[in-house]
């Protein structure tokens, strides 16, 4: 059983997807989880596209930064229960590992930042990556994940990324 688990959103740049998964975990899990995001190589900024869309959406953005995973490995660093991978493999992205949890789960999405043309086109590959993290993050607190042998948790985030908008 899981008190208050770490949940860790990874992708290669954690510009994007990871920073969007990390606020709506954060705002939607608030009390049953820890939410946090990483890169393997971060950008170092989150996509400005991410931070007009949680800006819409409320959320204040000040804290979202773009950082590497090894944040989450020293001593010292968050307890990480799960870690999520949200990067498409259908557009043949190196996706990474992170060997520090022990529930792994993959959610691939396509990536919003790879969209080109006006701010309304980014604006709504923008949206569309947070309605499908937003069936995913309900699809897992639907549930009591939490007290969900490791088995069993795994198989549920491994339904919850075959879910529409799969990439």
């Amino acid at each position: 059983m899981m008190e208050n688990p770490g949940v860790l959103v990874l992708c290669t740049g954690n510009s994007a997807r990871s920073i969007l998964g990390e606020a709506m975990l954060a705002r939607l899990g608030a009390g049953r989880l820890r939410a946090y995001s990483a890169g393997s190589q971060p950008k170092g900024v989150p996509h400005p596209g991410a931070l007009r869309l949680l800006a819409r959406r409320g959320i204040a953005t000040g804290g979202f930064r773009s950082k590497s995973w090894n944040e989450f490995t020293g001593p010292g660093a968050p307890r990480i229960d799960i870690a999520i991978t949200v990067c498409g493999n259908a557009a043949q992205e190196a996706c990474p590992v992170f060997m520090g949890a022990p529930v792994k789960g993959h959610w691939g999405l396509p990536d919003p930042a790879d969209v080109t043309g006006d701010e309304a086109a980014v604006d709504a590959a923008f949206e569309a990556t947070w309605q499908a993290l937003s069936l995913r993050v309900h699809a897992l607190l639907a549930v009591p994940f939490e007290t969900m042998p490791t088995g069993e948790l795994v198989d549920l985030l491994a339904e919850i990324g075959r879910m529409d908008g799969a990439a």
